[in-house]
C-alpha cells in the first residue's frame, strides 16, 4: 500500500485508517455523522493526495483531449474546469475526471486513485495519432479538499489571492501558505462549497498545518473518506467503481449531460445511440420509507416482488436521518415517487424514487 505525504499526521490524529485506491488512507477521525454535519454547516478538510494528476500539453493536446474525452474540451475558457468521463470502446466508461485549462494548451487532468495506471496507459495508447506532450505528476502533487460553507472565509488569510472572486468549477495559480505555483481550484465532491488545492508534495505538512492554524477560529475538523462518501450519496455523485465502470452506460448513469459524441470521441456513434433512443436501465435515488439503511448490492424489487434493478451505492443520510441509496431499475421503474422495495436481510423494506441531490 502507497502512503500520502500526510500518513503520519493522520495516525497522530488517531485515524481510522484503511487501504483506498492502493493507498493507505484515513476513513474517520470521531464519527461518521459527525464529520459529515461538520462539512455540511461549517468547515473540513480532507486529504485525497491518492488522486492522480495528469498534465496534457502542446499544440495537439484539445485534440487528443477533445477525442478521449467525452465533454467539449473547447468550451473550457482557461482558468476554467469541466466533469468528464473517458468512454471505452465497449459503451462503458474507463473512468470519470475533471479537466482544468490552466493556458491555452496546457491542461491538468485529476483521475480516480485506483484507475491512474489503467487511465494512462489509456492516453498513452491514444496519443500515438496526436503527439501531445503527456506528463504524469501523480506521485509529486498532494491534494487538500477543503470543503463546507465557511471555506472560503477560513482560508482567505493564507493567500493574497481574493478566493470570493473565483466562480464555481474555476482555477488560479497562486501562492498559497507562503509556497508557490499552487493551483486553487473551486471545485469538490461535497456539494457543500470549498476549494481544493494542488501542491508540491514537499509542502505537505507546511500546508496542512497552515490550513489548520488558519481554520481553528472556524472550528476546522479533519474529515475521513467514510464522510466524503456519504456527502457524495445525498448529492447523487457517481463514484467509479459503485455507479459507473467499464460496462455501464453514461447515459443510464445520468451523464448525458456532459456526453458530446458531434465531436466525434472514442465510441461517439454509440453514445449517441445511448442519447436518442435511451436505454434499458437508468440510475435512479431512493429514498427509505421505513426504518432501514440499504447497501451496496443489496437487490431492488417491484411490488410484485419481481428484481428490477441493484443498489449501487446506499447510506443512513446524517442530514436527513433517513436511509437513502442510488441504483440501476429497468425503466419503467424509474419515475418520482414510484414505489420500489429493497431486500434487507430476507425482508422487503420499502423506498420511493425522489429526485437527486436528496439535499440542496
Amino acid at each position: 500500500m502507497k502512503k500520502t505525504a500526510l500518513y503520519n499526521i493522520h495516525v497522530g490524529l488517531n485515524a481510522k485508517i484503511t487501504s483506498f485506491g492502493g493507498y493507505l488512507m484515513p476513513v474517520q477521525y470521531s464519527s461518521v455523522k459527525k464529520e459529515h454535519l461538520t462539512v455540511r454547516n461549517n468547515l473540513g478538510v480532507f486529504d485525497v493526495s491518492h488522486m492522480g494528476e495528469f498534465f496534457i500539453s502542446g499544440d495537439n493536446a484539445i485534440n487528443l483531449l477533445q477525442y478521449i474525452c467525452s465533454n467539449d474540451i473547447s468550451k473550457i475558457k482557461i482558468g476554467k474546469a469541466q466533469y468528464n468521463y473517458f468512454p471505452n470502446h465497449k459503451g462503458g466508461i474507463i473512468d470519470d475526471l475533471i479537466v482544468y485549462r490552466l493556458e491555452e494548451n496546457k491542461f491538468m487532468l485529476v483521475v480516480n486513485a485506483s484507475n491512474i495506471e489503467k487511465d494512462w496507459d489509456w492516453i498513452t495508447i491514444n496519443n500515438k495519432n496526436f503527439n501531445a506532450e503527456i506528463v504524469d505528476r501523480s506521485n509529486e502533487i498532494s491534494l487538500l479538499a477543503i470543503q463546507g460553507p465557511k471555506s472560503i472565509e477560513a482560508m482567505q488569510s493564507l493567500t493574497k489571492f481574493k478566493l470570493d472572486s473565483l466562480p464555481y468549477y474555476s482555477q488560479t495559480t497562486t501562492i498559497f501558505a507562503g509556497c508557490k505555483n499552487v493551483i486553487v481550484a473551486t471545485t469538490g465532491y461535497t456539494g457543500s462549497g470549498g476549494i481544493e488545492i494542488y501542491f508540491n508534495q514537499k509542502d505537505s505538512e507546511k500546508i496542512w498545518n497552515s490550513v489548520i492554524e488558519a481554520g481553528k477560529p472556524f472550528k476546522i475538523e479533519p474529515i475521513g473518506l467514510a464522510a466524503r462518501d456519504t456527502l457524495r450519496i445525498e448529492m447523487g455523485y457517481c463514484l467509479y467503481g459503485n455507479e459507473i465502470n467499464e460496462n455501464t452506460s453514461p447515459v443510464a448513469a445520468g451523464l448525458g449531460w456532459i456526453s458530446k459524441p458531434e465531436k466525434k470521441c472514442v465510441n461517439h456513434e454509440d453514445i449517441f445511440l445511448q442519447i436518442s433512443e435511451g436505454t434499458n436501465k437508468k440510475l435512479i435515488g431512493f429514498i427509505m420509507d421505513e426504518k432501514a439503511i440499504p447497501r451496496s448490492g443489496y437487490q431492488i424489487v417491484n411490488k410484485e416482488k419481481n428484481i428490477i434493478g441493484k443498489v449501487t451505492s446506499g447510506t443512513q443520510s446524517p442530514s436527513l436521518v433517513k436511509g437513502i441509496g442510488l441504483g440501476y431499475v429497468e425503466k419503467s421503474y424509474s419515475n418520482l415517487n414510484t414505489q420500489i422495495g429493497i431486500i434487507i436481510r430476507n425482508k422487503i423494506c420499502y423506498a420511493r424514487v425522489i429526485k437527486i441531490p436528496f439535499i440542496k
